[in-house]
């Protein structure tokens, strides 16, 4: 990066301080001392989310869609994502790793046509006629597979999911059956499908002199066991 650059952003982060300090007030700097000095944030990892850990790339990217309006953004970002990570970073797009989010008004649209064609109409009550297919993967409009050859990840939420699933099966109807219905659809594309939880394997051999042992972690292949000896 060119030092005029790095200096700017150095300048320009040190003014936003310094105004925020200064429109805070004092109270900020005796909170601070009284807290003692920062540390770095560390997330805590869950096992529901290893299989975003375990996602190749060396740039990883969410896009948060939550509305129908939202969703020909995200495609177009996904695509300019891959455009500028290649051109602005050289990485390739088996490098990028994409992951769209599809919630809360959006999340229908992360459904395939075994969904869209029973209940199109009211997911998107609007469209006439009636839908029978997820309008951003059918015909002449299939991008959603597009995305996913190139290699983009998707994923639904399911609080929201659960509220489809209410009015997919209507008053007096079975939610869970209906759950089980969605989620065979969503399964039945999926490229694979991830534990819940990753297999841990320790393995030692006590006769190789200063040798701990493989410790190995992973939901995508599990068990497999590395060995090193080295000579001290």
């Amino acid at each position: 990066m060119p030092k005029s650059i790095t200096g700017r952003r150095t300048l320009m982060t040190g003014l936003g301080a310094a105004a925020t300090a200064a429109a805070m007030g004092a109270g900020v700097s005796s909170a601070q001392t009284a807290q003692g000095p920062s540390t770095p944030f560390t997330p805590t990892l869950h096992p529901q989310d290893a299989w975003l850990s375990a996602m190749p790339g060396k740039h990883r990217v969410v896009l948060d869609v939550t509305s129908p309006e939202g969703v020909p953004d995200a495609i177009r970002f996904a695509g300019n994502l891959f455009t500028g990570n290649k051109t602005g970073y050289n990485v390739e797009e088996a490098e990028l790793a994409i992951v769209i989010c599809l919630r809360h008004a959006a999340t229908g649209y992360g459904y395939g046509d075994g969904v869209w064609s029973k209940y199109g109409k009211v997911i998107d009550a609007k469209a006439t006629p009636a839908p029978t297919a997820n309008p951003f993967n059918s015909g002449d409009r299939m991008q959603w597979s597009g995305l996913a050859k190139r290699g983009v990840q998707f994923m639904v939420c399911g609080t929201a999911s659960r509220g489809l699933a209410t009015r997919f099966a209507g008053q007096g109807g079975d939610v869970e059956a209906m759950l089980k219905e969605m989620t065979r659809e969503i399964l039945d594309k999926a490229p694979y499908i991830w534990l819940p939880a990753p297999y841990i394997y320790s393995a030692w051999w006590p006769w190789v002199k200063n040798y701990g042992g493989e410790l190995r972690a992973g939901a995508v292949r599990p068990g497999p066991i590395y060995a090193r000896i080295w000579i001290d």
